[in-house]
């Protein structure tokens, strides 16, 4: 035979079947742009510039993972209805006299032509689109921007290189999938019928109980870090239970179906239900996969708009004012008022040069320690050492205390106290008990639990929750607590200096202010403490902005490629089908169906079928949503309402694009299996 003779007949049968393979190496291009332009902001000089680029660089070299990994799952899944179309065609060309290797070399021709055009397509788009990605990714982290234009080679090599991989993998599983099939099954692949599957109760008793337990996990659990600790465990028990619902569960929904006489015996709803009864198995299986698709990309549009369009209150919980200075040391006589002068003083010369004053001045000192808690006992020394890791990230605790003097002063309170009464304020939990005990040290009785508290400040840095103790006398607790200490026998209560101010400075200029401060204190030969820092809001919004604004550009991305998935699967379903009820909507329409009788059936669908996934990821998004909030509680993130409307906004959203997509590959359906 003639070499040309191979990639005519490549070329002819993509041509032919142009409908399952241009969306085919749309997909496969969309993916490439997407790993293009995500490696092309990792290595971006521009973003490397910005606070944050560490952050930024981690961000986006997981993303790049997850794009990838994503890539060679889900290209292997729909090229399977690629070769499975052309089996019928390979099946003739057998039967024709054309031997297997000659077979193997149209394969291999129509693997060169899709990786060769998604190759050139992709990059194009990825090159073409990766300076827009940045200017959009620098205006969410509020950077400044830059026009220069430059192709990354680092990220185009490494997408030529993976998905050179994934598209030779794919040729040699379709080499190996042809070279195995006997001429007569390649014939009869598109033919072969299939049988009325039974519904396993097993599988779906199985799937329910998976989903009720994770629901339960998601609603039940209310301290943030153990929503952590479960979310990702909830997540796979619901995928795993939605794949098992959904396979044996519309099985037996197609069989509840035809036993309602009323329903099935009209000719909207006969053909759509018996045929779906035939290939439920694959079918619950696809739908399934749409559904934990739409789930993932509600999750992450809800979770990424909330934590960015809700970051300045974050910014503000965590730097209560413009420039905050924090000693730490395990020596209360660290923090006596000549040692604590030295800083008071270097700041107030610096502003004094600046001829800036220094306004809302926040002083005051806490002791701390990190304890167990259970019911109202706290758990600290070596006992706590020795605790249970779930247990310990479950309950643990970040405890803070606060002289009754500091307190009234910063809240402008009158607050009194005798020896054994608290106030006491819980911070990304709760506490209701009226004492608060701790273990084998003494027992206090809670006088109030205040709704807020004045300061917060460098607690909101850690996840686990806090508690914040208003005592009496500061130095009562660290005379009680003094012994305290872990299995090497170092100190667990550590002291706290926090000093805090504002000044009419912004961004830059405050930042340089931080900057100059931070140098002073390195200038002096010897600090009196072992450990300080010195912050500034506008610094910390710049790195949360930074880290805040990566993950919602992330979260775009990761959006687009999911809704990719979930279009393409909906399509190739519609059309996979449309073909396999050609022949039976044709027998039907030479008994009497019309095209709107076909319509009325194919409508039908949306009702039976596509509004399941879509309804499913609902409430799947509903059960989740309480676990979300406790996760975004660990980034500071406290605003119930911001996550309400930015979920029930991603879900309308999505809904609509949802329909509309159904309703554009419905047409090709329509067109297929009228057109017979």
């Amino acid at each position: 035979m003639k070499r040309s003779l191979y990639p005519r007949l490549s070329a002819t049968g993509i041509w032919k079947n142009r409908q399952l393979y241009l969306p085919y190496m749309l997909t496969c291009a969309g993916m490439v742009a997407m790993y293009y332009i995500i490696r092309y902001l990792q290595r971006s000089p521009l973003l490397e510039s910005m606070y944050g680029a560490n952050s930024i660089y981690t961000i986006l070299g997981l993303g790049g993972w997850v794009v990838a990994l994503f890539a060679l799952a889900f290209l292997f899944y729909t090229n399977s209805f690629l070769v499975r179309r052309r089996m019928q065609e390979f099946g003739l060309y057998s039967i024709l006299g054309m031997g297997k290797g000659n077979i193997c070399l149209i394969v291999i021709w129509d693997a060169r032509s899709n990786a060769v055009v998604s190759l050139a397509v992709g990059l194009f788009v990825g090159i073409s689109f990766s300076k827009l990605a940045e200017l959009l990714m620098v205006r969410l982290m509020e950077g400044e921007v830059s026009y220069h234009l430059y192709i990354s080679t680092e990220a185009l090599m490494s997408s030529i290189g993976y998905f050179g991989i994934i598209f030779f993998l794919i040729m040699c599983s379709s080499l190996i999938r042809v070279r195995r099939a006997s001429a007569i099954s390649l014939w009869n692949s598109e033919s072969t019928g299939e049988k009325a599957p039974k519904a396993n109760w097993l599988f779906g008793i199985a799937g329910i109980a998976l989903l009720a337990f994770a629901y339960y996990l998601a609603v039940s659990i209310r301290e943030p870090v153990s929503a952590l600790l479960w979310f990702f465990v909830a997540v796979l028990m619901v995928i795993a239970g939605t794949y098992l619902t959904f396979i044996s569960g519309s099985v037996l929904l197609c069989r509840i179906l035809m036993r309602i006489k009323r329903f099935y015996y009209k000719a909207s709803h006969f053909v759509t239900v018996s045929s779906m009864t035939y290939r439920m198995k694959r079918n619950g299986a696809g739908l399934a996969s749409i559904c934990i698709l739409a789930t993932m990309v509600l999750v992450i549009l809800a979770t990424t708009t909330c934590l960015y369009f809700g970051g300045t209150d974050v910014i503000y919980r965590r730097y209560p004012r413009h420039i905050t200075c924090t000693v730490h040391t395990r020596h209360l006589d660290h923090l006596s008022q000549e040692n604590t002068d030295i800083l008071r003083g270097f700041a107030q010369e610096l502003a004094k040069e600046k001829d800036v004053d220094m306004t809302n001045i926040l002083d005051y000192r806490l002791a701390s320690l990190n304890g167990s808690l259970n019911g109202d006992v706290l758990t600290v020394g070596k006992e706590f050492n020795s605790i249970s890791t779930m247990d310990l990230y479950s309950n643990l605790r970040a405890v803070y205390f606060m002289s009754l003097e500091d307190y009234n002063r910063i809240a402008g309170t009158q607050q009194e106290l005798a020896e054994d009464e608290i106030l006491l304020y819980a911070m990304r939990s709760r506490y209701e008990g009226d004492t608060f005990t701790i273990d084998k040290y003494g027992t206090f009785r809670v006088k109030e639990h205040l709704d807020t508290f004045p300061v917060r400040g460098e607690s909101a840095m850690y996840i686990a929750p806090s508690i914040f103790v208003v005592v009496s006398k500061l130095d009562s607790i660290v005379q009680l607590l003094s012994g305290l200490a872990n299995f090497s026998g170092d100190a667990l209560l550590q002291y706290v200096w926090y000093y805090g101010f504002d000044l009419p400075l912004e961004g830059e200029q405050q930042i340089e202010f931080q900057r100059q401060y931070q140098q002073r204190c390195r200038d002096l030969e010897e600090l009196p403490f072992p450990s300080w820092s010195i912050e500034s809001r506008a610094y910390g919004r710049a790195d949360f902005f930074s880290t805040c604004g990566s993950l919602l550009f992330l979260g775009m991305l990761l959006s687009i490629v999911f809704l990719f998935a979930a279009v393409l699967m909906i399509y190739y379903k519609q059309i996979s089908e449309g073909y396999e009820d050609r022949s039976r909507f044709d027998i039907m329409q030479k008994v009497g169906m019309t095209k709107r009788d076909i319509r009325k059936s194919i409508d039908s669908q949306l009702v039976i079928v596509f509004l399941l996934p879509l309804t499913i990821a609902g409430v799947h998004l509903c059960f989740a949503f309480p676990l979300l909030y406790r996760i975004l509680m660990l980034f500071n993130l406290f605003n119930l309402p911001l996550l309400i409307a930015t979920t029930a906004i991603s879900f309308l959203l999505f809904a609509l694009f949802y329909l509309f997509v159904y309703r554009m590959t419905a047409n090709a359906y329509f067109r297929i299996v009228s057109d017979s």
